[in-house]
């Protein structure tokens, strides 16, 4: 096993923010593969006190293994970031479909199709003791 670092990646567009840094496109330069780099901040963790929060999500996204939620592929950490490179959902988010993708909303067999791939991920949380929010 070699050593994973911000080297062993290339970094690509922001695909979104959140409370405490973002998550941007990355690639594997040694195999190409594509994921989602989840970059949290250690002086936002730090200003927050979510050390421990951030512990839980690695520990959380180890265990997780269902093709409705992400899951941890690699992590390392910079000087200023924990990195956590997760498994990449292509597509865009929901909210992205609900108000961008054509009149606002969605048809009802969407709506169930949806609904049913959510379920499959909180049922596969909930088997691994998992509570989401």
């Amino acid at each position: 096993r070699q050593s994973v670092t911000k080297d062993t990646f290339r970094q690509y567009r922001i695909l979104g923010k959140g409370g405490v840094g973002g998550v941007c496109a990355c690639q594997v330069r040694a195999t190409g593969k594509m994921y989602a780099c989840k970059k949290l901040e250690k002086k936002r963790i730090k200003k927050r006190k979510g050390e421990a929060m951030a512990l839980n999500e690695k520990q959380i996204l180890e265990k997780v293994n269902s093709r409705f939620v992400v899951s941890l592929a690699y992590a390392y950490e910079t000087k200023d970031a924990l990195c956590l490179v997760l498994t990449i959902m292509n597509g865009g988010d929901l909210k992205f479909h609900i108000y961008n993708m054509g009149n606002p909303g969605f048809e009802d067999e969407r709506v169930v199709f949806y609904a049913a791939e959510i379920c499959c991920g909180l049922q596969h949380l909930h088997q691994e003791g998992i509570v989401y929010r």
